[in-house]
């Protein structure tokens, strides 16, 4: 979600969903790894709840969402105002098998592309 026209809190939101709250924190985990070892830890972190975690890289935060909760914050109506621009599952399926995407350095200027967007949420 493209929040730059809408709102100071961040650039981008990326949000995700996980079939179980194992999947919730492996995600989370990995992205905080891969963002971590690019010299990009997050400027902040809940990760108390098994069902929906955040991941805050000032410009970029992430949602990981258990797919039974997502629905009840339902951020894509709460932030209706913002661009939403959806990747297919064929498209993360197919990425991840290929390992194609690596992380990319979140930048601290105010400007962070769609696929480094996109990158960052498949890792």
């Amino acid at each position: 979600m493209d929040l730059r026209k809408i709102s100071p809190v961040a650039d981008y939101f990326v949000v995700c969903s996980a079939d179980s709250d194992v999947q919730v924190k492996a995600i989370a985990e990995e992205v905080e790894d891969g963002m971590k070892k690019e010299g990009n830890p997050p400027w902040h972190r809940e990760t108390t709840s098994s069902n929906w975690m955040i991941l805050d890289f000032v410009d970029v935060v992430l949602h990981v969402f258990h797919k039974q909760t997502r629905p009840f914050y339902n951020l894509e109506k709460l932030w209706g105002d913002a661009k939403i621009q959806k990747l297919a599952e064929s498209v993360r399926s197919s990425r991840a098998k290929k390992k194609t995407a690596r992380p990319v350095k979140a930048s601290r200027k105010k400007s962070v592309s769609s696929t480094k967007i996109r990158r960052k949420a498949i890792r």
